[in-house]
């Protein structure tokens, strides 16, 4: 298969031999493009045939290829568009009762997954009430201290399991199963639970050509028009989480949700192996869910006693992500920033006044850290799942929070970015090695060697002026916990000076991004405050 996948790359189209062997592929001919096509369906395996069967002799399941059509003046809504195509394609086919949506880069894992899910659908007092069952997003690619902190054990023990308490859990887009009806617009009704025995399975005579034809209409552009698709059915449209804000609106037509982690992973996926691919993924899961917050399905407001005030508050610790930028920026600038200049922003550490900022500071982290090291993740795991969330805060979170205001006020559109997991074997041995990547001329490297070099200038400057004598010990007391603040920030930026100065692989620091952040860190410690 993977012989075939690569002959087809190399040669750029599909051979002869295999177009005719499926018809599929012939209407993917010279005149027709990725963007310009139009609605294609085969019933590649119909599982009404009973001579359809494996290599042990059992029936195999119908199996359905789709593409629906795309047209150059006609918006296709991206992921939450092609997944409504196929929720109207497959009620035209086999109608089943539930389903299970997984992205194109996840695999099962556990043959018992589809039991497990049903066993909450079904249950007798609360299964009715149950809209879809959320799994973790597990990776197969995950380093031994989780380089870029993708696996997250905490998010997925504690924090996603907590909102799921409410019976919210939210949609994370892929390794989820759904109740067709709930996901197609319907409000919950105590009826579910008197009409759930009463589902059966669709029997359907048409022939496999009726079928696709059938289905074709469905997956058309047009179909869409004058409907509620979008909108009140389906996954909702124009938000770059439409998972996140699809399950937040069936969960405020009354249905609950379940968060379900097995100690058997159910599916795989693959995590992003660079930084600048964690980076941009964050940047757009920060931007939509910034974008639920500033709209009419803010949890507070669209939400406002059809969720529970818990579930909307854990809703909002993710949708807040984005202007959380403001605060950590304002640290990693002002603070190197006066320090450099011996202005004190913190109590003297003699004052009272000063055990409350030591408290919060030593208790967060020690907790942080404890926590952590609980649920499976080492020492260094913890350290570098900082370091990312330094990078995320004063990047994609930043850029996320300025591109969602600016399509607040009508400036541009949203966009769909598609997170790249492909890459050379030689950045993939240094993921495997644990080696961070920065060899990228993006923006957002920029800014990170900027703050990086801007803290340790100051670093720098301050100790200076305490071997030159010109800071005295009585101004040094004032300026304690910006150096230690400094210093840690200096520390968790390890990397970055090793890719700006050491390193001369092909992921160390651009030569432009190490002149621009320079230069900048240089102006920002020389500019006068008069």
């Amino acid at each position: 298969m993977i012989k075939r996948i690569e002959a087809v790359i190399n040669k750029g189209g599909v051979p002869e031999e295999l177009m005719n062997q499926h018809k599929g592929f012939s209407e993917w001919d010279s005149n027709v493009t990725k963007q310009n096509h139009q609605p294609i369906v085969q019933i590649i395996i119909d599982g009404r045939d009973t001579n359809a069967v494996d290599s042990d002799g059992c029936r195999l399941p119908t199996l359905v290829y789709m593409a629906r059509e795309k047209r150059p003046d006609c918006l296709h809504h991206f992921k939450a568009g092609a997944m409504n195509a196929l929720i109207r394609v497959s009620s035209e086919i086999s109608n089943s009762a539930i389903i299970l949506n997984l992205d194109c880069d996840m695999y099962a894992n556990n043959a018992d997954s589809i039991k497990e899910a049903l066993c909450f659908f079904m249950d007798e007092e609360r299964g009715h009430q149950l809209s879809f069952v959320q799994h973790p997003q597990k990776f197969n690619n995950i380093t031994k201290n989780d380089l870029y902190g993708n696996s997250s054990p905490v998010l997925h023990k504690v924090e996603l399991p907590g909102i799921g308490g409410y019976g919210s859990a939210l949609y994370c887009g892929t390794g989820c199963f759904h109740r067709r009806k709930s996901l197609c617009g319907t409000k919950y009704s105590e009826e579910h639970k008197r009409l759930w025995n009463s589902e059966t399975r669709k029997d359907d005579n048409r022939t496999v050509h009726e079928l696709e034809e059938a289905s074709k209409v469905l997956a058309s552009c047009g179909f869409e028009k004058g409907t509620q698709w979008g909108k009140e059915m389906g996954l909702i449209y124009g938000c770059p989480v439409e998972d996140v804000v699809t399950g937040l609106a069936i969960q405020c037509r009354g249905w609950k949700s379940v968060y379900y982690n097995p100690d058997n992973t159910a599916f795989i996926g693959v995590a992003p192996p660079t930084l600048d691919m964690a980076l941009v993924q964050f940047t757009r899961w920060s931007d939509g869910l910034f974008q639920i917050f500033l709209s009419k399905y803010c949890p507070f407001i669209y939400g406002y006693y059809k969720i529970k005030l818990g579930a909307q508050m854990g809703y909002c610790v993710y949708l807040l992500w984005a202007p959380s930028s403001l605060p950590l920026l304002y640290y990693a600038i002002a603070l190197p920033f006066s320090l450099f200049r011996g202005i004190p922003l913190f109590p003297d550490i003699r004052s009272r006044w000063f055990i409350p900022f030591a408290y919060v500071f030593v208790s967060k982290n020690i907790y942080s850290l404890a926590e952590a090291l609980i649920f499976g993740s080492t020492f260094k795991a913890w350290w570098n799942l900082q370091r990312m969330w330094v990078h995320r805060r004063t990047t994609s979170f930043f850029f996320a929070f300025i591109d969602c205001i600016v399509r607040q006020l009508g400036l541009s559109q949203t966009t769909f970015t598609v997170t790249a997991k492909v890459v050379t074997d030689d950045v993939s041995k240094m993921y495997q090695q644990e080696i961070m990547d920065f060899g990228s001329t993006s923006i957002m490297f920029t800014v990170i060697s900027t703050l990086a070099m801007l803290n340790l200038f100051s670093l720098i400057g301050v100790v200076v002026k305490v071997f030159m004598g010109g800071l005295e010990c009585k101004d040094m007391e004032k300026l304690v916990s910006q150096v230690v603040l400094c210093g840690l920030m200096v520390t968790v930026n390890g990397p970055v000076y090793e890719a700006l100065f050491v390193r001369k692989d092909k992921g160390s620091m651009p030569g432009s991004v190490m002149f621009k952040s320079i230069v900048l860190a240089s102006l920002a410690c020389l500019t006068p405050l008069n």
